[in-house]
């Protein structure tokens, strides 16, 4: 923030403990150090802690926090479902759930994981928890993803489930200012979308609303796709057609399908066949080996793609352990939804929760002008002629009580400090200290690091903190990441967590940032 000398008699008077020195409008080296340790110090800037983007875009204009899975709290084939997954990651500013639905016993619909041996639970209780915890953290809207494996009947029943349970909350008619174009996250405010398929069109769900839809069903034939790797495993028994491609029937109850509105879910068969077709309510979901594919071979097309379509890529049916792909990929060609197993600590989620930080941690974050204009050539994989770079210097001066990877030898870590760039793939780099031997409460490193960052509106920074350890490898003691944009000038603290994400303060780190446009 700008200095002042009135900011500076604030900071004394919050700050300084010792009255005679707050008198004489100075400041001790205790009040200093309470100062450096509060949040207005933090290498985050404090103005990215509120909503301060433009939330009048429309939807596909934002990047949007989305789990995959969300009812698992572990493994993919015998992990447990619990209502906790969707708990956590509502509180963490999740806005795009996922639910995958099975017809249960007693005409009740079950969530869990398909064809695996994990546990199951109430749909209806599903429900009920993110009615309660959905505007916890965001004002903004949640979709429901629905991976819908129920017969026309538990879909009727999911219907009125969410109907009884989300009341006013649930969207289940086109807003009036919005009837041909996606509404923005300002115009849905408080409000829960259904993703699901969908039969018609929005006039005509319109034209049924309070019309009896009881035992009203549709069934449409469906291409289905070989790479589509997240129905591989549970896809229903499908037949050949004539053509030779592999075809399911789909049935869809009307009063399910009337509840999707601007986030109809379809099959997503190549970027020309969108061109042509794509209606702007519909939503393509795409496996990851076939997005990193898609991004490579035809960055241009698939960034013309999602400037118009609300993209989501999930993971790979083969990470049984749950385990995540990179994000950052996926946002450099503007994917909306790039969808995570939140369950599951590491380098994507450390990413995810630190692209999200910004923007109040809403959930939405309007992303850079060049994945929305249409004008734009931008490429993520090309050498950028027209970008705007940053040079950015960082001087790593020292850490405050690092936490141990081994308690019961105190002070013992040999530490350092490694600094992670991730974004467009010409700016991914690290660079790394010297380790300071046998010092874990106070070591000082005092080494400057210069990084150019030549697209910093896509770019995140991630300070990792290890104990040096030459024969197993060096074991990780905290990290925490932001949006390079986000930084603080000056003097700050870096404030650190786990691997699960649990702050570890006072743990921190102690820099000095400075950076030039």
């Amino acid at each position: 923030m700008e200095m002042t000398k009135t900011i500076a008699y604030e900071l004394i008077q919050k700050y300084e403990p010792i009255e005679e020195v707050k008198k004489q409008r100075q400041m001790s080296v205790e009040g200093f150090t309470r100062y450096m340790d509060s949040s207005e110090c933090s290498v985050f800037k404090n103005e990215c802690k509120y909503v301060y983007q433009d939330m009048n875009h429309p939807l596909c204009d934002y990047f949007i926090s989305s789990s995959h899975n969300t009812y698992l709290i572990s493994d993919q084939l015998m992990g447990r479902s619990d209502l906790w997954g969707y708990i956590s990651a509502l509180v963490k500013g999740c806005r795009c759930l996922e639910i995958d639905c099975w017809d249960g016993s007693q005409n009740e619909p079950i969530v869990y994981h398909g064809y695996t041996l994990t546990s199951k639970i109430l749909f209806k209780t599903v429900i009920q928890v993110i009615h309660k915890y959905a505007f916890m953290t965001s004002d903004y809207p949640v979709v429901l993803s629905l991976e819908n494996h129920c017969s026309p009947a538990q879909q009727e029943v999911m219907a009125d489930n969410m109907q009884a349970i989300l009341g006013d909350t649930l969207l289940s008619d086109i807003l009036d200012d919005f009837p041909d174009k996606l509404p923005s996250p300002e115009a849905l405010k408080f409000k829960i979308l259904v993703k699901n398929k969908k039969i018609g069109t929005l006039t005509e769900t319109r034209e049924r609303r309070g019309s009896n839809k009881h035992g009203l069903v549709e069934e449409f034939e469906e291409e289905v796709d070989q790479e589509d790797e997240e129905d591989a495993a549970s896809e229903v028994p499908s037949f050949k057609s004539s053509q030779g491609k592999k075809t399911s029937k789909v049935k869809i109850a009307l009063a399910l399908s009337d509840l999707v509105i601007y986030t109809k879910a379809e099959k997503f068969r190549s970027f020309e066949h969108s061109r042509m077709h794509q209606q702007f309510n519909e939503n393509n979901s795409i496996g990851e080996s076939r997005a990193r594919k898609l991004s490579k071979l035809r960055a241009k097309e698939f960034i013309f793609h999602t400037r118009n379509f609300i993209t989501r890529i999930y993971p790979k049916a083969t990470r049984t352990d749950s385990s995540n792909f990179n994000p950052q990929e996926f946002w450099n060609i503007g994917c909306q939804m790039v969808a995570l197993n939140f369950q599951t600590p590491g380098l994507p989620m450390d990413l995810q929760n630190g692209k999200f930080l910004d923007n109040g941690g809403s959930g939405y974050i309007l992303k850079p002008q060049f994945l929305r204009e249409s004008k734009s050539n931008f490429n993520p994989n090309e050498a950028l002629k027209n970008s705007k770079p940053i040079t950015l210097t960082i001087r790593l001066i020292s850490g405050i009580q690092l936490p141990l990877s081994n308690p019961s030898s105190p002070n013992k870590a040999d530490t350092l400090v490694i600094i992670e760039i991730y974004g467009v793939p010409y700016d991914q780099m690290k660079q790394q200290t010297r380790a300071i031997k046998k010092n874990a409460f106070s070591p000082r490193w005092n080494e400057t690091f210069t990084f150019i960052i030549h697209v910093p509106e896509l770019a995140l920074i991630r300070f990792v903190v290890e104990n040096q350890v030459l024969i197993t490898g060096n074991e990780f003691l905290g990290q925490y990441t932001l949006p390079v944009l986000c930084l603080n000038k000056g003097y700050c603290r870096v404030p650190l967590f786990s691997k699960a994400g649990e702050s570890l303060d006072p743990a921190s780190l102690f820099i000095y940032v400075w950076y030039v446009r």
